[in-house]
């Protein structure tokens, strides 16, 4: 997780993403070689190698448990975390084909997918945890109209508010949106009164609530989307998938391995990842777990995934709406069929 340099909060343009994006799906000259420098080949390993992306949330966990606790290994694959700078490397670098698989946002996902990158959505990785907070004497939309609100761009965080001001009559015409780069970043921003709302995920949106005294929440997601919604998932590249299939299940397989151990012991998964991946409090941590929680299989939120593409579509992220072809669930499938007792043990998990 790296912060990033500079400003509180910039102004970026729709514009501009989609540029970086659509040339990410297609090309790799656009990385900077301080990122090109952490993809160079390193010595053959008798295991594969998977190199992935990930982001900050706890939606993340699953992955970064896989990857702390050696998760993957017993089947043969090494998984290689890349860490960017920011959100938006995320999403280019993995449509570059830089990294072969990524846990990131549906809606970021999206965008590539939009503009033909060869990626597909394999699996979960966590649910709600989307969280509106706001400032003290904001109680409503409608209490957001002049507001300075901080969010990502082309992100699920940036998907829920703009639903959540829809919902209400409203648009982000009546909000003062304002676009910032990390996690750490958004949570200062909002705490020390540069911006007057967030979307933010777990753990920073509950940092967030205690950070700033009478700040509120207006939405964790479930009013407008119902309990169990998406949020992150796990994509892998086409070419990856057809050439080893093999490694796409042992990732898989090690998610399902992470979310039972963090369904069975919550304290354990903490113990592993406050500090080195979350920087919060262990309290914090502990509060906000149970609001994003691990969920591998997330078969049965493929419509709302989809459903999600109208907004998108009118946010001027994408062209034309994601449709199933977006999704193999086939790996995970095979999965489950071969991991009865470890796919029983899970808590949550889809109704398909």
């Amino acid at each position: 997780m790296c912060d990033r340099d500079g400003t509180f909060y910039q102004q970026f343009s729709r514009r501009n993403f989609l540029k970086t994006t659509a040339a990410g799906a297609a090309a790799t000259v656009a990385i900077p070689s301080y990122l090109a420098a952490l993809l160079s080949p390193t010595a053959a390993l008798a295991a594969t190698t998977v190199k992935a992306t990930h982001g900050s949330g706890f939606c993340n966990m699953g992955i970064f448990l896989a990857k702390e606790r050696e998760l993957t290994k017993a089947d043969g694959v090494d998984l290689e975390f890349v860490v960017t700078p920011s959100n938006t490397e995320i999403t280019t670098m993995f449509g570059a084909g830089l990294v072969d698989i990524s846990m990131i946002p549906y809606s970021n996902f999206m965008t590539l997918y939009d503009a033909g990158a060869p990626v597909r959505i394999v699996a979960g990785g966590g649910v709600q945890g989307c969280i509106i907070v706001a400032k003290e004497g904001i109680k409503s939309a409608a209490d957001l109209r002049g507001k300075t609100f901080g969010t990502f761009q082309a992100d699920t965080l940036e998907v829920l508010p703009y639903d959540y001001l829809k919902k209400a009559g409203m648009t982000f015409q009546d909000v003062d949106i304002r676009y910032l780069n990390t996690s750490p970043e958004l949570a200062q921003a909002f705490i020390a009164g540069a911006v007057d709302a967030i979307c933010h995920i777990e753990p920073y949106a509950t940092q967030c609530v205690q950070g700033r005294p009478g700040a509120t929440i207006l939405s964790d997601g479930t009013d407008l989307y119902g309990k169990g919604y998406s949020d992150c998932v796990l994509a892998a590249r086409i070419p990856l998938l057809e050439s080893n299939p093999a490694a796409v299940k042992a990732v898989i397989k090690a998610l399902m391995v992470a979310q039972s151990q963090a369904e069975s012991d919550k304290q354990a998964a903490l113990n592993d990842t406050v500090g080195s991946y979350y920087k919060t409090s262990m309290e914090a941590a502990m509060d906000a777990s149970a609001k994003q929680p691990i969920v591998v299989d997330q078969r049965d939120q493929t419509q709302f995934i989809i459903d999600r593409g109208v907004s998108m579509k009118e946010l001027g992220y994408i062209q034309k709406l994601p449709d199933a072809g977006a999704f193999d669930w086939s790996l995970l499938n095979q999965v489950i069929a071969e991991n009865g007792t470890l796919y029983s043990s899970l808590h949550l998990k889809s109704a398909a």
